[in-house]
């Protein structure tokens, strides 16, 4: 397979999956806020910075304002992740790479992108905001869905899920730590009602609420919650679920290529330490700056996956 063609997969996935991540930190970020009891606001520069966006942001207002905030988030051209800008960035990517898709995941792709261009052509009203992240969330679903029911399972296959685990993984990550380092309440209200609601709001933002209620029949343990989200590799969006995905794609692609690549070690290496680490030590040594350690090593693989398999545009 041409670099070109590997490129264009890899980063369809990941601009796509990015596209409804977003959407979830932003739902994460709006439930949040609304049971805050005070400088509400200012809970959606946590969310900015979750999503890697903040400083882009900074250069547009000082002020963070939850409306600006969610419009910045949802359909700014100046903002590279905003969800428009991921939808027509994964839409391009897709175009570049017709020839390798099927007809039902191109179409799917271009109705989807069509239709959210339309949707997110004016601002979001607060009122609206729940609705309109439940389409862009099933529209990714649908375009999910076709791709993986009508795709052979080959290399192109691979590449594509490789750039939507990265991702995903990226993302578990980004807002597991929203709440735990950034959006914490006050000590006064950890383990509470209202800290309670928080843990909910992020489980619900990652599709885990009713999943996390029959492991741990709904108890909100900050410890619980994490292990939930990091290692239980039956959990869709964990770290480890996702690093068994990309060692496993990897894997195919080095029977392919009959030979491996730097990613092929540091991939084995995250997925080694997930497998082997405890939450306990998670706990002890600063779940936050776990987070940051694997947010560095996972962007690292995704550049050596660039390297390795000679990917440009």
């Amino acid at each position: 397979m041409l670099g070109r063609t590997a490129n264009g997969l890899f980063w369809m996935s990941r601009y796509l999956e990015r596209a409804e991540n977003i959407a979830r930190l932003i739902d994460a970020g709006f439930r949040m806020s609304l049971i805050r009891q005070a400088n509400a606001e200012d809970d959606w520069g946590g969310v900015l910075e979750s999503a890697g966006v903040r400083e882009v942001y900074g250069e547009k207002s000082d002020r963070v304002l939850g409306a600006d905030a969610i419009n910045f988030l949802l359909r700014d051209k100046t903002n590279p992740s905003s969800v428009i800008n991921c939808m027509e960035n994964g839409r391009n990517n897709a175009r570049m790479v017709r020839t390798a898709l099927t007809r039902e995941t191109w179409e799917s792709i271009n109705e989807s992108w069509l239709q959210l261009s339309q949707l997110l052509s004016k601002k979001v009203a607060h009122s609206n905001l729940p609705d309109v992240i439940d389409v862009i969330k099933r529209r990714i679903a649908l375009m999910r869905g076709m791709f993986s029911g009508t795709q052979l399972r080959d290399e192109i296959h691979n590449f594509a899920m490789l750039g939507a685990f990265a991702e995903r993984a990226d993302n578990t990550a980004r807002i597991l730590d929203v709440k735990y380092y950034v959006l914490l309440p006050s000590l006064m209200h950890v383990g509470g009602s209202i800290d309670n609601f928080h843990w909910q709001s992020i489980l619900r933002s990652v599709s885990a609420h009713k999943s996390y209620s029959w492991v741990y029949e709904s108890e909100y343990k900050p410890a619980n919650i994490a292990h939930f989200l990091i290692l239980n590799r039956r959990m869709p969006r964990s770290l480890a679920f996702c690093y068994e995905a990309i060692n496993s794609n990897l894997a195919h692609l080095a029977r392919d290529y009959k030979g491996q690549v730097a990613a092929h070690e540091t991939a084995a290496k995250t997925r080694n330490m997930l497998l082997t680490a405890s939450i306990d030590q998670i706990m002890e040594t600063g779940l936050h700056e776990f987070l940051e350690d694997f947010i560095l090593s996972n962007d690292k693989l995704a550049t050596e996956i660039n390297e390795g398999y000679r990917f440009y545009k």
